[in-house]
């Protein structure tokens, strides 16, 4: 039986009301014509407006950064869901996960206890939602790093942050402007300035 006809909607059409309680991490799979990259949070979907063209370069700068300098047991997701609980399934913007989390070319979604790092690019629709829900979700699912990159002046400034197991809450690291230098989770030094500049830099 479909997810449609489960909870009794036209299928065209499914998406549109949520069930008694919200949806589930397992219905952001199951329901049909979904807007690429909605994510789940508290139960609700949410859908991403169109991409600008800051967001897309940073990720493509920090995709090929990570992945240059990443050692052999980390892996680099871009825009893939990380299932936090039933009721929570966000889509970093880049993640980076421990290289023996992969369970299958069909997967749809990490498991948080696998993603070492969550990134964030923050657009103008988002703001609340990356600097305050999903850095708590994240932190509360025991993800350790995150970071929240804002554009400023058509250049990224990148804010990192380190869990702390005591309060199970971010801990500032610092304020990245040029260049992005940090030795967790591993050795990462990225030219932020490089983000107009073509090529795997």
């Amino acid at each position: 039986m479909s997810a449609a006809r489960e909870y009794g909607l036209d299928e065209q059409y499914e998406w549109a009301r949520p069930p008694a309680g919200g949806w589930t991490a397992d219905d952001l799979d199951r329901l049909p014509n979904l807007p690429p990259h909605t994510e789940l949070i508290d139960g609700s979907l949410v859908f991403v407006s169109p991409q600008t063209e800051f967001h897309m370069r940073m990720m493509r700068l920090l995709e090929n950064a990570l992945l240059d300098q990443a050692p052999a047991d980390f892996e680099v997701f871009r825009e893939f869901t990380v299932e936090i609980d039933s009721r929570n399934r966000p889509e970093p913007d880049v993640a980076v996960v421990r290289a023996g989390a992969d369970t299958g070319a069909r997967r749809t979604r990490l498991r948080s206890e696998d993603v070492v790092l969550a990134v964030e690019v923050v657009s103008q629709d988002s703001v609340a939602r990356d600097r305050e829900v999903k850095p708590g979700k994240y932190a509360k699912a025991g993800i350790q790093h995150f970071w929240r990159i804002e554009e400023d002046g058509g250049l990224p400034v990148v804010y990192a942050f380190e869990l702390d197991p005591a309060t199970s809450a971010y801990g500032p690291v610092g304020i990245f402007h040029n260049r992005l230098k940090l030795t967790l989770p591993f050795l990462i030094d990225i030219d932020l300035t490089a983000i107009n500049r073509r090529g795997r830099l």
